[in-house]
């Protein structure tokens, strides 16, 4: 009998994120159940405790260390687990970060991809199409508009948002993951494309992906599941894994 072939898959984590471990899991879980490959998940924190500009820059800066030990590992991937930090260091940052990164990886012998949150958000609403947006998110309403400036520079329209002004992170991982379903029933989703239920990898909203997608005929997507399909891009894999939202229809 022929051994599945094992995937590695590392992230870069913010020191109090408690979501990116679950949902990513969940997600290649639920693929293992119909597809051969199986996957190991293996972690490297930086310090961040509190989402603001200051702190997330600070942290920023340690994800150099964290591709090296991940590279360690030799991960066959590496997911950079923070839209906020990437899009507050300014547009387009998403590009030099994962250039960068890479790189580190190379030179410690151990070269692997490199999927950033924020540009897997910004190319997964691009694959399904979506020129207009609506988007919930659970930051302050300043950071929020830094991610609202940052995907409308990628020429998406962001016509409605709902801030949750919640700046303690390990608060935001406590959030009710199927509090989206509610919330998203009073963003203005009249003309968009697409919706964004979750605009952060920390705030828990994996189940409600499904539900909102069925009560409003429009293609749902999080950071979460955008991660996990460019993720599963990087490593030539096909990204099919019902229940999940429109990305992992198999269509894309």
């Amino acid at each position: 009998m022929t051994q599945p072939r094992i995937f590695r898959i590392g992230q870069i984590v913010p020191s109090s994120n408690t979501t990116m471990e679950t949902e990513i899991p969940a997600m290649l879980r639920a693929r293992e159940m119909t597809a051969p490959e199986r996957f190991t998940f293996h972690s490297s924190r930086m310090r961040m405790k509190n989402v603001t500009k200051e702190e997330l820059a600070a942290m920023d800066a340690d994800s150099d260390r964290c591709a090296l030990e991940l590279s360690d590992a030799r991960v066959d991937v590496l997911g950079y687990a923070c839209l906020v930090a990437i899009m507050s260091m300014g547009v387009g940052y998403h590009r030099v970060s994962e250039a960068r990164l890479h790189q580190r990886t190379m030179e410690n012998g151990g070269p692997a991809p490199v999927v950033t949150s924020a540009g897997a958000l910004v190319d997964g609403l691009k694959i399904i199409g979506a020129k207009k947006v609506s988007l919930l998110a659970p930051y302050m309403k300043p950071l929020t508009k830094l991610v609202i400036d940052y995907i409308e520079h990628e020429g998406i329209e962001v016509v409605d948002s709902i801030s949750l002004e919640i700046p303690d992170n390990l608060e935001v991982g406590r959030q009710d993951p199927m509090a989206p379903v509610e919330i998203t029933k009073k963003l203005n989703t009249a003309n968009v494309d697409a919706i964004v239920c979750s605009a952060c990898v920390q705030m828990p909203s994996l189940p409600s992906v499904q539900p909102i997608e069925d009560r409003t005929g429009l293609p749902v997507i999080s950071s979460s599941v955008a991660t996990t399909y460019q993720m599963l891009k990087k490593l030539g894999l096909p990204t099919g894994i019902p229940g999940y939202g429109a990305l992992f229809s198999g269509k894309y």
